[in-house]
């Protein structure tokens, strides 16, 4: 699983131009399940997630996380991430999960994340979504084990 987070000061998921995913301060996450993927997966990168410190403190450095914050987190499914980029000019998808699973385990991830006490906000699994951002920083980080 790879999650690409970025620190916004507000982001929203569109879907067939109806808002389904809106935060003010926090994260977007894109997340990209694999097909070795599995729920202890989910569980680690769920408590990386959370105690990220991404977040400034009062002297400026990046010291808190998303709960310190007072920050929430919009997850939204992006299987492009589990792409295969290290040859040739097309990715190749072979090791993203099959959807079924994919979904199974981006729902966990945001169950993970919620019982950990973190507001979520989500995109439309598999839907076409525009994600509509304001970038704070930029501050964009990729996480996976």
């Amino acid at each position: 699983m790879k999650l690409l987070l970025q620190r916004v000061r507000e982001a929203r998921v569109d879907v067939h131009d109806e808002t389904v995913g809106r935060i003010g301060p926090g994260l977007l996450v894109f997340v990209g399940v694999q097909k070795d993927d599995d729920e202890r997966v989910v569980e680690r990168l769920a408590e990386r997630l959370v105690g990220y410190r991404v977040f400034s403190d009062d002297q400026g450095r990046m010291n808190r996380d998303v709960r310190e914050a007072g920050g929430a987190l919009l997850l939204v499914s992006q299987f492009t991430l589990a792409a295969d980029t290290g040859k040739g000019r097309r990715p190749s998808f072979s090791s993203a999960a099959e959807p079924a699973r994919a979904e199974q385990l981006y729902e966990a991830l945001i169950a993970a994340v919620e019982a950990r006490g973190v507001a979520v906000a989500r995109g439309r699994f598999g839907a076409d979504m525009q994600v509509h951002l304001v970038n704070d920083g930029p501050v964009t980080f990729l996480l996976e084990l």
